[in-house]
């Protein structure tokens, strides 16, 4: 028997799979089979290993100052130790980087995700072990839309602009690192009644859109 193929799925909400509410918050999860990575793991099939960490609100490399436990960074080195061995990590953040507090441009965002890309390239041999760094997939995430609820209005405020321009930014970066890269705002647009969030059939249209790519990838 084949052995699968292990993915490792690293991201925010959009990948946690947080249902929009119009008040924003609180609000519950999407089952697995509408959450994107699910609808991936339904098109790859058998033969692969579909690992979720998402995580809603975390950021490419900042500490967040109502929450410590969002930098995307401080936690993907031990997430990837413990995954191992894993043939591809998916990496889909971004969109809580230009949260007004933080004021990053959209190149500083990209930044930040290069630290992820250097960290998972950095990874091979875990802890005491030989196995490889993975293949690395980067996503640009969709951009936001007009957000009903004023407190999430104020919290991303001038991110509508800046997430319309992380695909350009991230293609150019991951060009630069020689990965993989992805726009999910070419299959999909932010169509949660919060204006930050996936409905199902977002999920759905990027789960299949990721999966082709990820069989493009892991075939060579």
């Amino acid at each position: 028997m084949t052995e699968q193929k292990s993915i490792l799925c690293y991201g925010d909400s959009l990948t946690w799979g947080w249902i929009p509410v119009v008040e924003g918050a609180p609000t519950l999860r999407y089952a697995y089979r509408d959450r994107w990575t699910g609808v991936m793991a339904d098109q790859l099939g058998e033969g692969y290993h579909i690992i979720e960490e998402g995580l809603s609100a975390r950021t490419t490399s900042l500490d967040d100052p109502n929450d410590p436990r969002l930098n995307g960074s401080a936690y993907l080195p031990s997430a990837l130790a413990s995954h191992l061995p894993l043939d591809l990590v998916i990496v889909m953040l971004g969109t809580n980087d230009t949260k007004s507090y933080f004021h990053r441009t959209p190149y500083e965002i990209a930044n930040g995700m290069a630290k992820l890309v250097g960290q998972i390239g950095g990874s091979a041999g875990g802890v005491g072990t030989t196995y490889p760094a993975p293949k690395v997939l980067v996503v640009a995430p969709p951009p936001l839309a007009p957000m009903p609820h004023p407190f999430f209005d104020g919290m991303f405020e001038g991110g509508r602009e800046k997430t319309a321009a992380l695909a350009g930014q991230y293609r150019a970066m991951a060009d630069f690192m020689k990965v993989e890269f992805f726009d999910a705002g070419s299959v999909v647009a932010t169509a949660g009644c919060d204006g930050i969030h996936f409905t199902v059939e977002n999920n759905i249209t990027l789960g299949k859109a990721i999966a082709q790519k990820v069989m493009e990838i892991l075939s060579v």
